[in-house]
């Protein structure tokens, strides 16, 4: 396999996962990625991120569930890697997370890769039971719950945002300790999070320099903190499928980078761009 990963285009939701996860697999990527936004409210003043007005687009409301989508690519492939791209984990309560993933871990074998992020849209973190203005210090908490309930027979945690006494969660991940955990965005701190309590840097909106420079601080990092920087991974996120571009971010430190594929409606059109985009990258 390479370590060409492949986005997948909204509507996320007209083909269905296990078609486009089992030609992926054939086409020799090396992950398949689903986002999420559960909800997307009809009034809102948060401003997107990815466009110069702030627009949002209508494709946002249209995300499929990732682990449902997920769940199902897992069934008909055996080596593609299963990731989250990103899960927003401030919406999510981590006693359900931990099986979910736990559980999906175990029945692909092993195969997924948790990318999560904080967010960008206010209205729809608060409505989720979200802390908009300290997501970052919810999700630290919520993924060292997680890591308790995965390595632990008895797991218990007492926080700011998620209290429980001694617990009982299996299944446990087929990974040990448990899969990847990838901090999506640029924040100011983000890389210090990553080698703090995370497994890697799934950055977006971000230049070859700026890899080359982070990765140099993440291993700075690594070394100030006893760990092996090496453990530490940087997947570059949603990036043309050009293969100068690709292998820019390859040659800058990256060690894995997700392509987007253009959106199509039915099963033949998928498959023909997935064909044309790893002509473009693969070959």
């Amino acid at each position: 396999m390479s370590n060409i990963g492949v986005s997948t285009p909204l509507p996320a939701y007209t083909v269905d996962p296990a078609f486009t996860a089992r030609k992926a697999e054939e086409l020799g990527f090396e992950s398949i990625w689903y986002a999420e936004h559960p909800v997307m409210p009809v009034e809102s003043t948060s401003p997107f991120p990815g466009s110069a007005d702030g627009e949002i687009p209508w494709t946002y409301s249209h995300f499929t569930d990732p682990f449902i989508a997920l769940a199902r690519a897992s069934a008909v492939t055996s080596a593609i890697k299963l990731g989250t791209g990103i899960t927003l984990i401030p919406e999510r309560n981590p006693l359900v997370l931990a099986k979910e993933i736990a559980a999906l871990d175990l029945y692909s074998g092993g195969r997924f890769l948790f990318g999560i992020g904080t967010g960008w849209h206010r209205e729809e973190t608060e409505m989720m039971g979200g802390d908009f203005d300290h997501r970052w210090g919810q999700a630290r908490e919520a993924v060292l719950a997680l890591k308790e309930l995965w390595t632990k027979d008895e797991a218990e945690f007492h926080g700011k945002y998620f209290d429980f006494p001694p617990v009982r969660c299996f299944p446990k991940p087929a990974q040990k300790p448990h899969p990847p955990v990838l901090l999506g965005g640029m924040a100011k701190n983000v890389l210090r999070r990553v080698a703090t309590w995370g497994d890697g840097w799934f950055p977006n909106r971000v230049t070859p320099a700026q890899v080359e420079e982070s990765r140099g601080v993440l291993d700075s990092f690594a070394a100030e903190l006893g760990r092996d920087p090496a453990a530490l991974t940087i997947s570059v996120y949603g990036q043309p499928a050009d293969a100068a571009v690709v292998q820019s971010f390859l040659d800058a430190g990256a060690d894995r980078v997700i392509v987007r594929p253009e959106w199509t409606e039915d099963e033949d059109k998928m498959a023909a761009e997935l064909e044309r985009i790893a002509d473009a990258v693969l070959r």
